[in-house]
């Protein structure tokens, strides 16, 4: 006996593979163009997070997918709110993150006309997104959204934009929903583990890296537990710090922007390099330098879940696909004694050896000009954050001080851009707190970074999201200054800021927010704004001189100019 479906609008059928996916939490801009979907929306099991800019909610998704694995969801309309969410695409992209864009579009039967806010999604995110798809049909939104659902999981992640004709939206169609959809695990084979064991047993400087996505609690549990066995150093690439413990004996450092000049050089001189979940990207490398392209001088075993990386930039010794969980579980029946080794490996002093230099790298903050000392307060933190607590932050040299001085200690913790975005930590930060609540949630902006995003501010306090945002105040585009004193000495073009009072700012949207211009100063405010129960800015001056960690833009520009002669 056959049941028949009802008749449902193409919005709610919509909202209904969403519930179906499991999906708890959508972020947007509402818009005409999707009203059907606001409609459903209103009577389904989903939190809607109303957002400020399309830029803003496309990283709060990209945030969650990064949290969760699964893809976060996000809603614009169709043109300038298309191409705003663009940054998010972008993000998820490089980041292989899995997201799904929802962008309203025109009808159907105006398409080709240039109608209102008529944008060809096809040939604008092609570029960028996994997969673009415009549904036709009511009835094969299921279908549609469940392959959306796969291809923004499977293999390398990453976005899928899905837009969804208005006409379409009130057309009624009668079909079934799909179940929840998992991602395929693909696993390492017999012959590749042995292969890897070989090529370990004839190494003495091994190197371990870890980075890119698709990652569990129990595959990095996994991955600490072969690191141990092994005596392995471990490194982890740009912004995929809780990857690997960094409080960890093993661990060895940041494979990311001015890595350690001993940990890049290690990288260098390993004559095996296994690398796991990554693709080494421009950043990680020190712009291809740590490993030759294609050939690489180490012997490199790269494991990635997308075929289609391995070998696409290093040509690697051993291939293997699969995704990283699987891998490291794997690693599980990979012992000491399949590598005929005794059982303290040759190489296990030098692993000693990384943690101390990674220590003496990033343990003690260098005194730079100004009474506020960035590297103290983020020393600080290291000690007083709990190690479930959530980091975000954008871009900039702001986020050095956070990758040096910070330690990450559990998986997704985490909420950095690896492809350099500014404007991300506050949107990622308000998801996180809104995904977990009972956790500590801190948020690192330069005074650039903050307003790009810093609008959504009112989005926490909407839905009453206390995250503390420390906003480091240097009056300009830090980075892009540094590179104008190394490149055009002394001839400062375009970067400079003036700005507002950002702890009047966090009270005027209905927050807490208080000026930091001293050291001794923050602690006391930063204790004052978690006990506030409010979202909180922390506006916290620095000294133009203090650019970096480790210099000044004067020490810059005269090094510039000697160059010069």
């Amino acid at each position: 006996m056959t049941t028949e479906l009802p008749l449902r609008t193409g919005g709610r059928i919509l909202v209904d593979q969403l519930v179906a996916q499991g999906v708890e939490r959508v972020t947007c801009i509402p818009g005409e163009s999707y009203l059907a979907v606001l409609d459903a929306l209103h009577d389904a099991a989903i939190e809607v997070v109303v957002c400020r800019n399309e830029g803003g909610a496309a990283m709060m998704a990209e945030a969650a997918g990064k949290l969760t694995g699964r893809p976060g969801i996000a809603f614009v309309t169709r043109g300038p709110g298309a191409t705003n969410a663009s940054h998010g695409i972008h993000i998820a992209a490089q980041d292989s993150t899995p997201m799904i864009l929802f962008i309203g579009q025109v009808e159907r039967g105006m398409r080709e006309r240039e109608a209102f806010q008529e944008i060809d999604y096809k040939a604008f995110f092609g570029g960028m997104a996994k997969w673009v798809v415009e549904i036709d049909s009511a009835a094969r939104i299921p279908e549609l959204v469940g392959r959306a659902f796969r291809v923004a999981m499977q293999g390398r992640p990453g976005p899928v934009v899905v837009a969804l004709p208005e006409d379409m939206l009130v057309e009624t169609a009668a079909v079934a929903d799909l179940p929840r959809i998992e991602p395929a695990e693909t696993s390492p084979g017999p012959a590749e583990l042995k292969a890897l064991a070989r090529l370990l047993a004839e190494a003495e400087r091994p190197f371990l890296i870890l980075g890119g996505t698709r990652w569990s609690e129990a595959g990095t549990a996994a991955m600490v537990r072969f690191a141990e066995r092994f005596a392995l150093p471990v490194g982890t690439t740009f912004r995929r710090s809780d990857l690997f413990p960094q409080d960890h004996p093993n661990y060895a450092g940041d494979v990311g922007i001015g890595p350690n000049p001993k940990l890049a050089a290690r990288i260098r001189e390993a004559d095996l390099i296994l690398l796991v979940g990554s693709r080494l990207s421009e950043i990680s490398t020190g712009g291809y330098t740590l490993i030759d392209v294609p050939a690489p001088r180490q012997t490199l075993v790269h494991v990635h879940p997308g075929a289609e990386e391995l070998g696409r930039v290093y040509a690697p010794t051993l291939a293997i696909h699969a995704t990283p969980a699987a891998f490291a579980l794997a690693l599980d029946d990979l012992a000491l004694d399949t590598l005929a080794a005794p059982t303290a490996p040759v190489w296990a002093a030098e692993t000693a050896e990384a943690n101390t230099e990674f220590h003496a790298w990033t343990d003690h903050p260098k005194t730079l000009p100004g009474a506020f000392q960035y590297g103290e307060a983020v020393a600080w933190l290291r000690d007083r954050l709990p190690p479930e607590a959530i980091v975000a932050n954008g871009a900039g040299n702001y986020a050095t001080w956070v990758h040096r001085h910070y330690r990450f200690r559990r998986f997704r913790t985490q909420l950095a851009p690896t492809c350099g975005s500014m404007g991300y930590g506050v949107p990622a930060a308000i998801m996180a707190k809104l995904m977990h609540p009972d956790r500590p949630v801190v948020a690192f902006a330069g005074d650039g970074c903050f307003q790009m995003n810093g609008q959504e501010l009112s989005t926490a306090v909407q839905y009453g999201a206390p995250v503390v945002v420390i906003v480091l105040d240097n009056g300009m585009y830090g980075t892009i200054r540094m590179h104008q004193e190394r490149e055009y000495p002394g001839r400062v073009s375009g970067t400079r800021l003036a700005n507002p009072d950002f702890a009047a700012l966090a009270r005027a949207y209905g927050g807490h927010g208080e000026r930091v211009e001293t050291t001794a100063e923050f602690a006391p405010a930063f204790e004052r704004a978690l006990a506030s129960g409010k979202p909180a800015i922390l506006h916290c001056v620095m000294d133009p001189e203090a650019i970096t960690p480790a210099t000044t833009l004067t020490a810059i520009r005269e090094a510039a100019l000697a160059k010069q002669g």
